[in-house]
């Protein structure tokens, strides 16, 4: 055990539970909220399950949005809050991914209305109070508790569905940010072990869920490894890796998940050389003595993309990316600079192994 002497650590007021078929107490979740209208949200291609979703809660139910959309664009939003309004909404119940979770958390950032989110993927944003908006091609960052989710149901049997390459680039996304909570200038001991057990779930479950996606227990542990993983991003601060991110989704709209995906061991590479001790645990975990090598090698063996090409990335834009990235840098436990940020785009974009 390694005590850190000095240190700072805030609960999170968010009331999650854990079980097959949990999502049939959402009903229950909006009384006891003292809620009685809940507009139910999602995005297109989960129209179907938003409906099912109101018609499991009946009377409880208001109305449906199902535009939902990746970087939760700022103009859904304001349409999505106009019809919160026009039905009179006492809470938000949203049923899907990132970008479901995202539109809720920008009502409530509107109109504090209480939240109940229902995870399809692991994307790990329904445990925080952060929330990214795009408008005009940028992406902006804020903190509020003001859009921290109250509830979150946990079910197994809606991520057993999930296709395998979603499934593969969903978890990278929750895994990168445990990673990156295991160098964050504001870490804590409690954020670090929340970082390493959310890494070995993910390590022990992933491969199980590959044999059989349908393995009810192996999605279980996804879940929690998102939790665990999602409750880190909501504690620390995040570096470089989302930076970059979030730059290559809010500026060339990259698909949110695949970005992380690959971006991750190449992030993670960089900053190894700064953070050596505090990435012990992901080379332990993923193995090899190189953890940014440690996690392109456990992506590649999950058949992850590899290169931001694959994904819609032009090579013409990266200089412009690396301008982006580095004008306004997060916190980093190494030095950024513009040209090593090229150098480690381009490595991203090819596929290739980690440059550092």
């Amino acid at each position: 055990m390694h005590f850190q002497p000095e240190f700072a650590f805030e609960g999170q007021p968010v009331r999650v539970r854990f079980a097959p078929g949990v999502r049939r107490c959402t009903g229950e979740e909006i009384a006891r909220l003292g809620c009685s209208r809940a507009l139910v949200l999602s995005t297109p291609p989960q129209a179907d399950a938003a409906m099912e979703m109101a018609q499991e809660i009946g009377d409880a139910a208001v109305g449906v949005f199902t535009k939902a959309a990746m970087h939760t664009p700022v103009a859904i939003t304001e349409e999505a809050v106009q019809h919160a309004r026009e039905v009179r909404a006492d809470c938000i119940v949203a049923i899907g991914g990132g970008s479901t979770t995202g539109l809720g958390k920008a009502i409530a950032l509107r109109t504090d209305l209480p939240q109940i989110v229902i995870p399809t993927t692991y994307a790990g944003s329904e445990v925080t109070a952060i929330l990214g908006q795009t408008e005009k091609g940028e992406k902006t960052t804020i903190i509020d508790p003001k859009v921290r989710p109250e509830v979150v149901l946990y079910d197994a049997e809606l991520v057993r569905s999930l296709p395998v390459a979603m499934t593969v680039t969903s978890a990278l996304n929750a895994m990168a940010h445990a990673v990156e909570g295991l160098y964050a200038q504001n870490r804590n001991p409690v954020s670090t072990l929340m970082a390493i057990e959310g890494l070995e779930a993910f390590a022990a479950s992933l491969p199980d869920v590959m044999r059989n996606p349908h393995d009810l227990e192996a999605r279980g542990a996804t879940l929690y490894g998102a939790w665990l993983c999602g409750t880190v991003l909501g504690q620390v601060g995040m570096a470089l890796h989302h930076k970059l991110c979030h730059t290559l989704g809010g500026s060339f709209d990259l698909p949110h998940a695949e970005t992380h995906a690959v971006v991750l061991a190449h992030a993670i590479g960089f900053n190894a050389r700064a953070a050596g001790s505090e990435l012990e645990p992901v080379s332990r975990i993923f193995g090899g003595d190189r953890p940014g090598q440690a996690l392109y090698d456990f992506a590649k063996s999950l058949g992850a993309p590899l290169g931001l090409r694959e994904i819609g990335m032009k090579e013409v834009d990266l200089p412009r990316a690396a301008d982006l990235a580095a004008a306004k840098p997060y916190w980093n436990p190494q030095p950024v600079s513009r040209d090593e940020i090229l150098k480690l785009l381009e490595a991203a974009w090819a596929g290739d192994p980690p440059a550092f």
